[in-house]
């Protein structure tokens, strides 16, 4: 209790609370992103439990993950190395390597399913007859396990992102958990919402999946040593959904103008 009182009375250590909540947030978006789009592909009734349940297990992952963190730092050590490394880069390191640690393979067989999944919901909204495959299902015909299991092999990867960055932020345990605690809040709250809002606008699904596919690339690169910068690709998305939102009220204005000419006729 001391040590989390003497938190919120240290300057330095509220910075750094609140530095962590914001990236935490920020990296949640990722998943919550991903449990929106196949929670919406079940029936309605069993939506807004699965996102619960998602999320539940988010948090559960991350403070258990918290209580093992040698354990987890130990996942950064090499495992096995190819001894292939890329050209050197500006700063003289190379860029890209084949020096393993569990860590890199957690993260590109997350990024591999990510953009595996993601490419497969792309065709099914493209495709004008879609194939009877598994993750092809139609809309509502995806079963609650079946979402449950996908939910948690990216919570795995994701959870495991999260925490080492906590790690390389500060060594404070209070702070990691009191962030992670209000990450996962904020996604708890914006779930619906945001489930809710891609459900309604189909051109957002198309841009989210789009999101997805371009993570999943970002993990792919980061587990071989290709280290692109986090702002980059939060950037790009903010300016993608920005678009989007013009794009969306453009519409909506449209319709309302048509509504009401047909009215006055």
């Amino acid at each position: 209790m001391d040590g989390i009182i003497g938190i919120f009375t240290d300057p330095a250590a509220i910075v750094a609370l609140v530095t962590l909540v914001v990236m935490e947030v920020v990296l949640g978006i990722d998943n919550l992103i991903f449990i929106s789009i196949l929670s919406n592909k079940l029936p309605e009734a069993q939506r807004r439990k699965a996102r619960r349940v998602g999320i539940g297990l988010a948090l559960g992952m991350r403070l258990a993950l918290l209580s093992m963190i040698a354990w987890l730092v130990g996942l950064t050590a090499p495992v096995f190395d190819l001894g292939i490394n890329g050209p050197p880069g500006i700063h003289g390191e190379p860029s890209f390597e084949t020096q393993f640690s569990w860590r890199d393979l957690i993260l590109i067989a997350g990024g591999l399913f990510l953009v595996w999944k993601a490419t497969k919901e792309i065709h099914h909204n493209v495709d004008p007859h879609p194939s009877d495959d598994l993750f092809d299902a139609p809309r509502g015909t995806l079963t609650f396990g079946a979402a449950i299991v996908q939910i948690v092999m990216l919570d795995i990867v994701f959870s495991i992102d999260s925490i080492l960055t906590a790690v390389g932020m500060t060594d404070i345990l209070a702070i990691m958990v009191i962030a992670v605690i209000v990450a996962v809040a904020v996604m708890l709250v914006a779930a619906d919402p945001l489930a809710n809002f891609i459900n309604k606008n189909p051109t957002v699904v198309m841009l989210a999946l789009g999101f997805l596919l371009m993570i999943g690339a970002v993990l792919i690169a980061d587990g071989f040593g290709v280290h692109v910068p986090k702002g980059y690709i939060y950037a790009a998305m903010a300016f993608s959904a920005g678009v989007e939102t013009l794009n969306i009220i453009a519409r909506r204005r449209k319709e309302r103008q048509e509504r009401a000419s047909d009215a006055g006729h």
